[in-house]
């Protein structure tokens, strides 16, 4: 099994003067979920086009599923789901009604997928409550049961939080988290909301006026960010020590306020605090802290001083 889900080698697009995208190179792993990050005019939207089919690059080359060439690539692009901001609906019509509309129109010949999407999305039990009774949350997860109705190994979502409230978000971050970890789906996503990107992503691509300015990992961006876990209790000599003992790391460092900047466990937030207990340290603060992906993002497009 291939690897690469999509490569594009200089791609370029140009609107009469306008210059889109500007020979972008970069390549899509399998299984990873991407979070795709950009101001607005970056060339996101021109760049999902692309892949999509929905437009043609100027110059460059496009790999899918390691084919290429345009008989090929519209071949390949029926293994990927897309929905691009709100979904059209049917607001009168149930979600299934709506599922099996969309299966019709697009050919898809299995009858079963309409109930299974409709279970994998937690649609199943709205019954014959139509689209306009429900929340926004509710009908972002519709739009994304009907990108998924072919199956796709590859799910594009552009801007699929935009407007929802904060659970409508976590019920959209949570399904795209279960697609990537059960169904193995790689997924690309948009989003201008970058702390909920952060959640979400495992890779990130920095677009600015036209090009990549980086791809990196979430470990990666971890690293860049110095993202660590401050730390203040009542003896700040002790703490180090326990540090030292008891979690057997030297990465940290001891601010002139006091706090201690652990750089290791972030993952090991209540190992990290019991341990501190155990050695009888009164904790006062306990925290994540560090630059956020958005701070990061502006920095490196000179939005803002580090």
């Amino acid at each position: 099994m291939e690897n690469s889900i999509f490569q594009a080698e200089n791609l370029t697009k140009r609107y009469r003067e306008a210059l889109a995208l500007d020979h972008v190179s970069f390549t899509l792993k399998r299984g990873e979920i991407y979070g795709f990050i950009g101001e607005n005019g970056a060339g996101k939207t021109t760049t999902i086009r692309l892949i999509t089919g929905l437009t043609f690059p100027t110059e460059g080359k496009i790999t899918l599923f390691g084919k290429s060439g345009e008989k090929e690539l519209q071949k390949q692009r029926a293994r990927i789901g897309c929905m691009v901001e709100s979904p059209a609906l049917y607001k009168n019509m149930t979600a299934a009604q709506n599922l099996e509309a969309q299966r019709m129109q697009r050919g898809i010949p299995e009858k079963e997928c309409v109930g299974r999407m409709l279970k994998l999305v937690g649609l199943a039990d709205t019954g014959k409550k139509t689209v306009r009774h429900f929340s926004l949350g509710m009908r972002q997860r519709l739009g994304i049961a009907m990108a998924l109705l072919n199956d796709p190994e590859f799910l594009i979502l552009d801007e699929p939080i935009n407007g929802l409230d904060p659970t409508g978000i976590v019920e959209v971050r949570e399904l795209i988290k279960r697609l990537n970890r059960e169904r193995g789906i790689t997924v690309l996503v948009s989003s201008h909301i970058l702390s909920e990107l952060y959640q979400t992503a495992t890779r990130y691509l920095l677009l600015h006026k036209g090009r990549i300015l980086e791809e990196l990992s979430q470990k990666e961006l971890d690293e860049k960010c110095r993202r660590h876990i401050a730390i203040r209790t009542d003896d700040t000599p002790k703490t180090a020590a326990v540090l030292e003992n008891a979690l057997h790391t030297e990465n940290f460092q001891v601010m002139p306020d006091g706090t201690v900047r652990l750089y290791d466990h972030l993952d090991e937030m209540e190992r990290v605090a019991r341990a501190l207990s155990q050695a009888g340290l009164l904790v006062t603060n306990l925290s994540l802290a560090g630059d956020s992906l958005e701070d990061y993002f502006l920095h490196r497009i000179g939005g803002r001083e580090p």
